[in-house]
């Protein structure tokens, strides 16, 4: 049971990053508190909550493969593992702070975090959790198609060195 846990934690930080800025600098306490502040205004840990069903639906196949039993259970199963993925949002949101004060200085924290209490700011909050799963979806579907185009291309150059396919 831990490795869907480790896919799931994999997946949350990938979505995560769709609304994460990144830079570089140091860390303090003032530029901690600030990123503190950041990720209260952003509502992080229920941002989490929103996209984690998704997030663990999109393991879903890989899992089950097809199997109606192991279904059952895993759809069983999903409220439970939301539960302990939802007591860790602490852990998750102190990972955060150290990493945006290790990017922002505080200023630029406290210029982000005006931002996402500004209308625009808000709205942008309030669609990343559908604009993560639909960017999930895409970027899952473009990985297939690409992987098709990459298969084909790739058995029809060797077909035409002469290996039997």
């Amino acid at each position: 049971m831990q490795a869907p846990f480790t896919r799931i934690a994999g997946l949350v930080v990938a979505a995560l990053l769709l609304i994460a800025p990144a830079h570089a600098q140091s860390t303090n306490s003032d530029a901690e508190a600030a990123a503190r502040e950041l990720i209260d205004t952003m509502k992080l840990p229920d941002q989490f909550k929103a996209m984690l069903p998704t997030i663990i639906q999109h393991l879903k196949p890989a899992i089950v493969q097809n199997r109606a039993d192991v279904a059952r259970d895993f759809d069983a199963m999903m409220p439970l593992v939301q539960e302990k993925m939802g007591a860790r949002l602490g852990e998750l949101s102190n990972a955060i702070a150290t990493i945006y004060a290790n990017n922002f200085s505080a200023d630029e924290l406290r210029e982000l975090t005006a931002f996402y209490k500004s209308p625009a700011g808000q709205k942008f909050l309030q669609k990343t959790p559908v604009i993560a799963a639909q960017t999930m979806a895409a970027g899952q579907k473009f990985g297939q198609a690409a992987a098709a185009d990459a298969q084909k291309q790739m058995t029809d150059e060797l077909r035409s060195k002469g290996h039997d396919l």
